[in-house]
């Protein structure tokens, strides 16, 4: 491969090969992920023909991590992560430790060392972000307490692993001789440096981070701002692992909390992360690229012991804490099978293990076989977790935290005159607005009178999602100039059943505006034509009769379709 090439190279390679067996993979109604992670494998080093750069894809692969990270943390808030503390802490450790433990057994009865046995054991501990939100949001419970609980626990196992991160050179350094001491020590640094890492975060960063945002959000530029948020997004995230040794996926997570806790969470969610799925994608491509296929066979025990231990002994594990704890079965038994995978962490941690000269190559290849296992049937052990759960557990624990719904919710886009006469009579009849405006100190005047309003572009799905598209009956255009049919197309696929009335400047532009899927549409040159007709006839003295008839005549010579 020419190496002045092998970004590019590795970008279009893992991509394509990725968009063609992941739509395979679909029309044979499996999860694209299977596709992926098959693409990874096709391009990867232990297969003939086309060879991506596995540095570069690991690398290109972290980035999607730190992105889909920023953006759970954008609407993850952290009253959402306190309230899930309870379960998720004793949970995560429970799951870890039985995970751990069985696969030290299986690893010693199968002839590893006590030390490379340990370390395996660690590798298979932590779960997959990537594939627990992929799961999560294909399944639209991401956003339910059951979501909130499995993202609560993933923070705890995300730093569980950082821990055994920071503890295994110091175990390594030490050898045969290091002590207990030596061991506190260095938990107790990665503790501090863990709890720096939260405070500068939450606490300055909640300070500071929102006033970048607004500063740049005024200069009304749509690059800047996106541009802004990816700094943040990739510098904290980047920060964490050199300043706090932390991960770098949990210092983007912190990120996108407090930029979520702000103002600008809808549109730096549907605006600055335009590239999270296709890198996204990479990560399983990368895991792909790391399979030989050779050493199956050779592994086949060790693999099997490993499966069984991720899919029976930590969902087990993780089922009866909560349990314990006092959640209902539907939702404890699609968390325990949401988290039956492994993922990302496990091969930094197998990474560093190798490194180390803990780990031999064929405990990787185990890894890497049973991550591929996982992460394919992952989808359809949640599908049929959510099945049998709710033959005998309350629906309640599975059904999406939405926008608080009235008899009647309506959507304006655009708070001008007309949408601020709109919302007036809208209030009067008892039918909640909620505004969608990108004049953010607008947005902010509305919502200190308590009023429901969204910061940014309603073409974006996830401005539209904030706004609660999904429970609304009425989308109201009152803004001029909006990008009206791509607007209508896309709420029409989120709700099909919500009443769309358009305005649009022309008579031409109407029957386009109506093809989109609106229900009316208010024309500008029209209204102006009834308006001057109606007040020229009155001022000659046209008595009611003669001016319902030159209203029709003027509609019947212009609202005609194009």
């Amino acid at each position: 491969m020419d190496h002045d090439l092998d970004l590019i190279l590795t970008l279009t390679g893992g991509l394509t090969a990725a968009l063609v067996l992941g739509f395979l993979a679909q029309r044979i109604r499996l999860s694209p992920i299977v596709g992926y992670l098959a693409a990874g494998v096709a391009v990867g080093p232990f297969t003939p023909g086309f060879v991506a750069h596995s540095g570069l894809a690991n690398q290109l692969a972290e980035i999607g991590v730190i992105l889909l990270m920023f953006g759970v943390g954008l609407q993850f808030h952290l009253d959402e992560l306190l309230a899930v503390r309870k379960v998720a802490i004793p949970g995560a450790f429970a799951g870890a430790a039985t995970a751990t433990l069985l696969a030290f057994g299986a690893a010693r009865a199968l002839g590893f060392t006590t030390p490379a046995a340990a370390v395996f054991g660690l590798t298979i501990a932590a779960s997959s972000t990537v594939v627990l939100l992929r799961v999560l949001s294909d399944h639209d419970v991401l956003h339910t307490p059951m979501g909130h609980l499995a993202i609560g626990w993933l923070v705890v196992e995300d730093v569980l692993a950082v821990l055994v991160l920071v503890l295994l050179p110091a175990v390594a350094a030490g050898g045969a001789d290091i002590g207990l001491a030596s061991l506190g020590k260095s938990l107790g640094l990665s503790l501090l440096k863990i709890g720096g890492l939260g405070f500068f975060t939450l606490v300055i960063g909640k300070r500071v981070i929102p006033k970048v945002l607004g500063y740049v959000a005024k200069s009304r530029s749509r690059d800047l701002f996106t541009l802004t948020v990816l700094v943040l997004a990739l510098g904290i995230a980047v920060g964490s692992a050199k300043l706090f040794g932390a991960s770098m996926a949990l210092g983007a997570f912190l990120a996108g909390m407090v930029v979520g806790q702000s103002d600008f969470a809808s549109r730096a969610a549907s605006e600055a992360l335009p590239m999270r799925d296709a890198f996204a994608v990479l990560f399983f491509v990368s895991v792909g690229m790391l399979l030989d296929p050779t050493t199956l066979l050779a592994n086949g025990k060790l693999t099997l012991a490993t499966l069984a231990v991720v899919l029976l002994g930590k969902p087990i594990a993780a089922y009866a804490v909560q349990r314990l704890r006092g959640q209902a079965a539907g939702s404890a038994l699609a968390v325990s099978a949401s988290l039956a995978q492994v993922g990302e962490f496990s091969f930094i941690v197998a990474a560093m293990g190798q490194k180390l000269g803990f780990l031999p190559p064929a405990a990787t290849q185990a890894l890497v076989a049973t991550a591929i296992v996982t992460i394919t049937i992952n989808p359809l052990l949640f599908r049929a977790a959510q099945r049998v759960g709710k033959s005998f557990s309350s629906q309640a624990d599975d059904e999406p935290v939405r926008v608080e719904d009235a008899a009647h919710r309506a959507i304006v886009v655009g708070y001008g005159p007309v949408g601020r006469t709109v919302a007036r009579l809208l209030k009067a009849a008892q039918v909640r607005p909620t505004i969608i405006e990108m004049n953010l100190e607008t947005v902010r005047d509305l919502k200190a009178r308590g009023l429901d309003a969204v910061y940014g572009d309603a073409a974006q799905r996830e401005i539209l999602d904030r706004a609660g598209i999904a429970s609304a009956r009425t989308l109201i255009f009152a803004a001029s100039g909006s990008p009206t049919e791509a607007v209508i197309r896309m709420a029409r696929s989120l709700n099909p059943e919500v009443r769309v009335l358009a305005r649009s400047a022309y008579l031409r532009d109407r029957s386009a505006v109506r093809a989109a899927g609106a229900d009316a549409v208010v024309t500008a040159e029209l209204e102006v034509a009834l308006a001057m007709t109606e007040h020229l006839l009155t001022e000659l003295g046209a008595t009611p009769e003669q001016l319902d008839r030159a209203r029709a005549r003027v509609r019947q010579d212009l609202d005609e379709e194009p």
